[in-house]
C-alpha cells in the first residue's frame, strides 16, 4: 500500500490528479504553513493569450504577522476585486468553444456562485466534484498535524511526499508523471501545453479525461 502526501489546489494540475486515480490512497497536507504562488489557491489555464493564472484571495489574519505563518487549514477566503466574477469570465472566455464546456458547465459555475469560508473546504469540494467528473474514486484524508519534510527513501512508511513536486513555480522532477498530449483549444497558437488545471483536460476531453491519468 502507498500513499502520497499532497498539497491542498485549487483545481489542480493533471499531475495532481494522476497521483489521486493511481496510489492506493492520499493525505492532503493541510498543517502546513501558507506559502505564495503555489496551487494552494491558484491554477493555470490556456487562453487567447496563452498561460493565466487565476488565483484565489486570501485574508490575512490581524493576530498573526506573517501570512506565511498561517496554517493552511486556517486560511479564510477573501471577497477581494470580485475574483469569482473574474475567474469565471476567464474560464467561459477560454473554454467556451471546447468540446466538452457546455457539458460541465452546470457542474462547475456553482463554485463561482457559492461562498466559502475556508479555502481548504473549497478546495476539498472542488476535488470531490472533480473526482466524480472524471470517474475516480480515491480515498482522500487530511493531515492531523504537519508532516516533516524528510527523504522519501528515509520514510518508515510507504508515504510518498509530492508536496514540493507539484509546485506551480518550483516543481521537482517526477519520474512517474508523463503529460500526456491530448487536444486544447489554442493548441494551433501554443502547441501542446502540459500539466494545466484539471480543468483543460476536463472540458477538452470529456469523459474520455481519465485515460490521460
Amino acid at each position: 500500500m502507498s500513499t502520497a502526501l499532497l498539497q491542498t489546489t485549487y483545481f489542480g494540475p493533471v499531475q495532481w490528479y494522476q497521483k489521486l486515480y493511481r496510489y492506493d490512497s492520499c493525505l492532503v497536507e493541510q498543517h502546513d504553513s501558507y506559502q505564495k504562488q503555489t496551487y494552494r489557491n491558484r491554477c493555470i489555464i490556456a487562453t487567447a493569450n496563452g498561460l493565466q493564472t487565476l488565483t484565489v484571495p486570501v485574508e490575512h489574519n490581524s493576530q498573526i504577522s506573517n501570512l506565511n505563518s498561517q496554517l493552511t487549514k486556517d486560511l479564510r477566503i477573501s471577497d477581494h476585486n470580485q475574483w469569482r466574477k473574474v475567474h469565471w469570465n476567464a474560464l467561459q472566455s477560454a473554454y467556451s468553444e471546447s468540446p466538452f464546456f457546455e457539458y460541465y458547465v452546470d457542474d462547475i459555475h456553482p463554485f463561482f456562485e457559492q461562498k466559502y469560508d475556508f479555502l481548504i473546504d473549497f478546495n476539498e469540494a472542488i476535488r470531490q466534484k472533480i473526482c466524480e467528473l472524471i470517474d475516480i474514486h480515491p480515498q482522500v484524508d487530511y493531515t492531523t498535524e504537519f508532516v516533516k519534510p524528510i527523504a522519501n527513501s528515509q520514510r518508515p512508511t510507504a508515504l510518498i511526499d509530492l508536496r514540493e513536486v507539484i509546485h506551480a513555480k518550483h516543481p521537482k522532477p517526477d519520474a512517474n508523471f508523463e503529460a500526456k498530449p491530448y487536444w486544447q483549444v489554442f493548441q494551433h497558437r501554443y502547441g501542446f501545453l502540459a500539466n494545466l488545471s484539471i480543468l483543460d483536460l476536463l472540458f477538452c476531453m470529456g469523459p474520455e479525461s481519465v485515460f490521460y491519468l
